[in-house]
């Protein structure tokens, strides 16, 4: 059987990317959250805010253990299927790797431990700082792993000798062209995940007949979130565009499969590209809606796809219909959580109850920001293409010899275990969710993960 090692290991490379990226986005957000929810009850005195904050730091430690272990992979992948990347680029891969692990990844290992076991150990001010540190270590460890991204993107700041890439100006490069946008549209996009996660558990709760005060704590802070951070990622997602315009403006083209370079051009709402004949067929559009959103004119001028073709015909562009379909799940997604959120936030005001068609949409939306997020991950690694470090290394000449069969067979192993590891996760929310709801037994019922050896008398103590 010929397998091509090239197109393989980067379908590894996606599939264990695409899981692990799914758990840091929710742990950013969700690490503010907590914080918030912490907050909340130091000020008000509401025993909700720390109910809700012990189901969703269990929320947490379990998403947290998730990426840290799927993240092992990702190194893993760099010597054994593409050694060429950290040959030419390690040194400024190499470091700003370094950073995200002495900045953020020791912040957030060191207080986690206080984070989860020591509401009870330690006093009320120092279990706040702890989630505070918690929260800014996953920020800056975001921070730092869009910095290197955004550099492949829009590489500066260096030089090439033999061959290989030497850093010239250290804030050239962590403050590239494309770093302010891609991680302002990361963080939202991590505020909109977690926002649909709480909500989507807590209608869940309550559809299994949970009436709690968190319940409905939980409920109201995710649907409220995800009403205000929409419009702010629509923004920040506009100025993300015209930047991408700027700088790659061949994966723009295919982002709107736009073939020819001119005025007037529509809003494709479908189409099925077609490279071989080189445009589409069935299209539905909007007249002159890309050069508007684009050039903020009807007859703003939008690159085409026909300009990116080398001399003996070879696309110098990214595979078109993989980035059109991606942009336009990206933008569906981010359409119904916008007319979802607002629903409900109209339904919930003055503190009327939630009715069903709510609760059922929320719970069926819970994971929705994980398909925009890999989505809008998609639009922007695969629009890469064909270059992994853009004008500086491509991705055929990056790749390991590491033979097609050998490959196969791993990606094979990763993709089963990925499976099972996400049916896991998914019925240990559930079981969160529904544990949540039952009566306290003993033990210490007021902190997130019981400790033994605590008294009952400890368990009375207030918490602040």
């Amino acid at each position: 059987m010929d397998l091509d090692p090239t197109l393989l290991a980067r379908i590894q490379f996606a599939a264990n990317i695409s899981f692990h990226i799914l758990f840091p986005t929710i742990t950013i957000a969700l690490g503010w959250v907590l914080l918030g929810f912490k907050l909340a009850y130091a000020r008000t005195g509401q025993q909700k805010w720390m109910d809700a904050y012990f189901l969703f730091v269990k929320v947490f430690a379990l998403s947290f253990a998730m990426g840290v272990v799927s993240g092992i992979t990702m190194s893993f992948q760099f010597g054994t299927n593409w050694p060429g990347y950290m040959e030419t680029v390690g040194n400024i891969a190499g470091p700003l790797l370094a950073y995200e692990v002495l900045t953020a990844f020791f912040l957030e290992a060191v207080f986690i431990g206080i984070m989860l076991f020591g509401f009870r150990k330690v006093p009320s001010w120092l279990h706040t700082i702890a989630t505070f540190l918690v929260a800014l270590g996953t920020t800056l460890s975001a921070f730092w792993i869009l910095v290197l991204n955004s550099w492949m993107h829009t590489p500066v700041g260096f030089e090439m000798r033999d061959g290989v890439a030497h850093a010239t100006d250290w804030l050239a490069i962590v403050f590239n062209p494309s770093m302010p946008y891609r991680l302002s549209h990361m963080l939202l996009a991590s505020g909109l995940t977690v926002a649909f996660l709480l909500a989507g558990l807590s209608a869940l709760r309550w559809l299994m007949g949970q009436r709690s005060p968190d319940v409905r704590a939980g409920l109201k802070t995710g649907v409220v979130m995800g009403a205000l951070l929409i419009p702010v990622q629509i923004f920040a997602g506009d100025l993300h565009g015209l930047n991408t315009l700027e700088y790659q403006p061949q994966k723009v083209a295919a982002m709107e499969g736009n073939w020819e370079t001119g005025g007037n051009v529509p809003l494709l709402l479908f189409a099925l590209p077609d490279e071989q004949a080189r445009e589409n067929r069935f299209e539905i559009g909007i007249p002159s809606g890309a050069s508007l959103i684009l050039k903020h004119s009807a007859d703003g001028e939008v690159p085409g796809l026909n300009d990116y073709v080398a001399e003996d015909g070879t696309p110098q562009h990214p595979p078109v219909a993989p980035v059109f379909f991606a942009f336009r799940v990206m933008i569906g997604v981010g359409v119904l959580m916008l007319l979802v959120a607002w629903y409900g936030t109209w339904q919930l005001r003055g503190g009327r109850q939630p009715k069903r068609p709510l609760l059922y949409a929320l719970s069926a939306m819970t994971f929705s920001g994980w398909i925009a997020t890999l989505a809008g991950w998609y639009t922007t690694e695969v629009g890469r293409q064909p270059w992994l470090v853009t004008g500086v290394l491509s991705t055929k000449e990056a790749i390991s010899d590491v033979p097609g069969m050998v490959l196969f067979g791993s990606l094979g192993a990763y993709l089963a275990v990925y499976a099972a590891l996400m049916v896991a996760y998914m019925a240990t929310l559930v079981h969160l969710a529904r544990k949540a709801g039952r009566p306290k037994d003993g033990g210490d019922v007021r902190a997130p993960f019981p400790m033994p050896g605590l008294s009952r008398a400890a368990d009375a103590t207030p918490a602040e």
